[in-house]
């Protein structure tokens, strides 16, 4: 089962697990990004990142013929993608629904042609498209590098990308 969504620039790191584990319950870690799964050292790197959890590191299409078993598994994962674009075709475009509903925003660093919406948490065009497909559809999408820092939902910022 799927206990937490998260978007993730970093992916799998310790705050991940430390700190959102106490929020949400947690034996294992998804992280869905093809560049990742297909480079041996990234996704070692990121299945070495937390030794408490099992933790895969998937690309979209391993992803598409697995999630059914993650869904119905007693396992308590969390998934993530690096970015928006990905999160919406995993719960959108191939479809999937978790059984949640929120979708928790981290880090998203500065890049060029990206907004700066907080603290390392900036986003382009095309990942604001990506959100709006994602309220869309019903997501809730919170903006929080931990939750006590949390800089508002996809509703308060989406009027800087042109949606109203």
């Amino acid at each position: 089962m799927i206990t937490f969504i998260r978007i993730d620039d970093r992916m799998i790191h310790g705050q991940t697990c430390t700190r959102w584990a106490l929020e949400y319950p947690c034996t294992g870690l998804i992280a869905v990004n093809d560049k990742a799964a297909t480079n041996s050292v990234l996704k070692a790197a990121y299945k070495n990142a937390i030794a408490d959890k099992k933790t895969f590191v998937w690309t979209l299409a391993d992803w598409q013929a697995k999630k059914e078993k993650v869904l119905s598994s007693k396992d308590q994962y969390f998934l993530i993608t690096k970015d928006p674009v990905d999160m919406a075709k995993v719960l959108l475009d191939q479809p999937f629904d978790p059984g949640i509903k929120d979708i928790i925003v981290g880090p998203c660093n500065d890049r060029p042609g990206a907004v700066k919406l907080g603290n390392n948490q900036s986003i382009t065009q095309d990942e604001a498209a990506a959100f709006e497909k994602l309220m869309a559809a019903g997501y809730n999408i919170e903006f929080a590098l931990v939750k006590e820092t949390a800089i508002g939902n996809w509703k308060k910022f989406r009027g800087q990308f042109g949606y109203n």
